[in-house]
């Protein structure tokens, strides 16, 4: 079962987290951003959840945690409300700058979330353009790794395994494609999008078709291990509780 707490995290620093990467990644995402006249730092403020503002400029997105900052805020008085922002396209109260607020989610904002659903629902044919299957299982990559840190810290058997989790630095990634970096001190986890220098433990994929097939379920994860087509070293207790995490992930992003 999905905690709708839980979930909110996972849509906040998972799925709106990697606007900040599309935003990057995309032809169409840049020019939506280029054609901004000012900086637009938009909060999203769930009450018993996440509050993060997506700070938009011409140069792309960058998420940050809490309100400072922020030039309009939409508040949600409760994750299931949030929650259904995401799922059903039904906003939250515009409670600083409405004005902005408005013409931004119903400009802007909605245009960039319609091109990241089109990378992580993808059509199957869109899948067979290579330059597209390479996007959408990056972004993907980027979704699952803020989903192991909100759901670590936040879904109550995503935090039993975390709690075993030791202090240090475990890299995931796709090998010369793309890496993340999920830290864990005192057993909260926290995501880098960048490939780590000095990890405790290492987990990478060989190809990005392997990546994008252990994600939608339809390649083996222990066959592929067996193969050799999966990497892990160091500690591999860290990398036993993450995978246990990830367990998790595969059902609240079902």
């Amino acid at each position: 079962m999905k905690d709708a707490r839980a979930m909110a995290f996972v849509n906040a620093y998972g799925v709106l987290g990697a606007l900040e990467n599309l935003c990057e990644m995309d032809a169409d995402a840049k020019a939506i951003c280029a054609k901004l006249k000012n900086p637009v730092n938009f909060c999203f403020s769930v009450k018993g959840g996440p509050v993060i503002t997506l700070n938009f400029s011409k140069d792309g997105c960058k998420l940050t945690e809490g309100d400072d900052g922020c030039t309009c805020k939409m508040s949600f008085i409760s994750p299931d409300a949030f929650n259904n922002l995401i799922d059903n396209s039904v906003p939250g109260i515009p409670t600083k700058n409405p004005v902005q607020v408005l013409a931004f989610l119903l400009g802007p904002f909605t245009k960039l979330t319609n091109i990241l659903v089109k990378y992580l629902r993808p059509a199957d044919s869109d899948m067979k353009n290579k330059d597209f299957f390479e996007k959408s299982t990056i972004l993907t990559m980027y979704v699952i790794g803020g989903a192991i840190c909100a759901l670590g810290n936040n879904d109550e058997i995503s935090k039993l395994s975390a709690s075993y989790i030791i202090d240090g630095d475990i890299s995931m990634g796709i090998t010369d494609k793309v890496y993340v970096t999920v830290s864990a001190r005192n057993h909260y986890l926290s995501l880098k999008k960048e490939k780590c220098q000095n990890p405790r433990a290492i987990m990478e994929f060989k190809t990005i078709e392997l990546a994008n097939g252990l994600f939608n379920g339809t390649a083996s994860t222990m066959g592929e291990l067996c193969a050799g087509n999966i990497y892990m070293s160091g500690m591999i207790n860290m990398l036993d509780n993450i995978n246990r995490i990830l367990d998790r992930v595969s059902v609240y992003l079902a």
